[in-house]
């Protein structure tokens, strides 16, 4: 053993084999000759009962003092217990963000990820997380280890977007594309899914801390359009006019149903007769962004499904033209159909809203518009729902009442029902002239 110096390190013979050579001033730090003529500069200490080897670098990269003071430094740490040879093979093996994302993906198509309600992600929900994934999330960090992310680089991540790099016209199938324009709200959705993606990284054990928490992000847009009272007219002459192709018999209906029940676009596409529960004036979902789901519907509502055909072979209350299969391309009919009008702009969204806000303008609360949109809500509506409350069927035909009113061109005087008292007392006289009719035609049986 020697000290090593440049003058010993450029004396030392090749050998058909590798060999060490230590410095006797500094245990555990070491030279290492290769057999190619090649010299590194290495310490060697022992951890969990075990010999371990740390390459601090090359000969003519490193001197030997250089060598010699990041030895020091290593030994240092080494003592208070920590393991560089170990900590760089996990460096060495630590994942990329592109490669943390199919993990995710994988454990999420297994229905190990859970989404809203802690139930495992829809196939619906997981299409556009595999979206934003290879749109933006891989784009910007996809070769990035995930443990050296921070917080900076995810703020990067936010502007990038939302500036549109990531922007993009692409060929998706035979005749389709797929247009990215990036922005604001596609920003503040993509980091949110980076963020739980980050969350499963913790639980894997692969992070200790989110970088995406704390992130600031411009708030989303808030849908805030609504149908007026003109424009309810305009859409129902729009659609008498469009009544006139019977091509888009079953587009207009769903427009319809959609205007007069505030459900989603989904659901109505693909509602199924075995859904539609008239006895009960309400629909039974199987399956909604909620789970399960029961919405009651107004008598207009009613009068539609029993002027639609049901075919025995029909699964679906909006066939398609494909046997069997719902009418998938509703959204290039929903363009035709307004194409050129006055509400070109609107989505069936708005349709949703808007019955939302005709509710409220009616008078009914919160709770009980959440109940008729199938809002998921720790209230009282959300725990009787299942059994259809008798008021949410008398808010669900004076909503949809009034909706229909307006499609068909009616002007109302008055916009509120729960302070109609003549109303509410014909309502009651009714009841109980029904009653009583029921009473005597009891006594008159009996006295026969």
């Amino acid at each position: 053993m020697a000290r090593l110096t440049k003058r010993v390190v450029d004396a030392a013979e090749v050998r058909d084999a590798d060999y060490f050579m230590w410095d006797d001033e500094l245990p555990g730090f070491g030279l290492r000759m290769f057999r190619s003529g090649k010299r590194s500069y290495l310490v060697q200490y022992r951890a969990a009962g075990r010999t371990r080897r740390y390459t601090i670098g090359l000969h003519g990269v490193w001197t030997p003092e250089t060598a010699r003071r990041e030895a020091r430094i290593l030994l240092g740490k080494i003592a208070q217990g920590e393991n560089p040879s170990e900590e760089r093979r996990l460096d060495h093996q630590a994942i990329t963000v592109k490669e943390l994302c199919e993990r995710y993906l994988e454990d999420a198509d297994k229905g190990l990820i859970l989404g809203k309600g802690r139930r495992p992600k829809k196939v619906s929900t997981l299409t556009i997380d595999k979206s934003r994934i290879r749109r933006h999330i891989i784009p910007l960090l996809g070769t990035r280890r995930v443990k050296d992310i921070a917080s900076t680089d995810v703020n990067r991540f936010v502007r990038d977007v939302t500036a549109g790099r990531t922007k993009a016209n692409v060929k998706t199938r035979a005749r389709g594309r797929a247009i990215v324009r990036g922005g604001a709200g596609t920003a503040a959705r993509a980091v949110g899914l980076l963020g739980g993606i980050f969350t499963y990284a913790i639980e894997q054990g692969i992070i200790e801390k989110n970088p995406a928490h704390g992130v600031r992000k411009q708030a989303d847009r808030v849908k805030d359009r609504r149908l007026t009272e003109q424009e309810y007219r305009e859409l129902g002459a729009i659609l008498r006019k469009a009544a006139e192709n019977d091509a888009l018999g079953t587009s207009l209906a769903i427009i319809r149903f959609l205007a007069l029940t505030g459900c989603r676009r989904s659901e109505i596409v693909s509602l199924k007769w075995t859904e539609v529960d008239v006895e009960n004036s309400c629909l039974r979902f199987e399956d909604s962004k909620e789970g399960a789901s029961v919405r009651p519907v107004g008598l207009p509502v009613l009068d539609m499904t029993d002027d639609l055909s049901k075919d025995e072979q029909d699964t679906f209350v909006f066939p398609g033209t494909v046997e069997g299969k719902p009418l998938v391309g509703f959204p290039k009919y929903w363009k035709k159909v307004l194409k050129g009008t006055a509400l070109e702009d609107i989505t069936p969204h708005v349709l949703r809203h808007s019955f939302a806000s005709v509710a409220n303008d009616l008078g009914f609360t919160e709770a009980t518009v959440a109940a008729l949109l199938g809002h998921s809500r720790g209230t009282v509506t959300s725990r009787y729902i299942h059994t259809v409350d008798t008021a949410l069927i008398m808010a669900a035909d004076t909503i949809a009442g009034y909706i229909n009113g307006l499609l068909d061109g009616m002007r109302f005087t008055r916009t509120s029902y729960a302070l109609d008292r003549p109303a509410r007392g014909a309502a009651l006289s009714r009841l109980f002239s029904e009653v009583a009719a029921d009473e005597d035609a009891d006594v008159e049986a009996l006295a026969a």
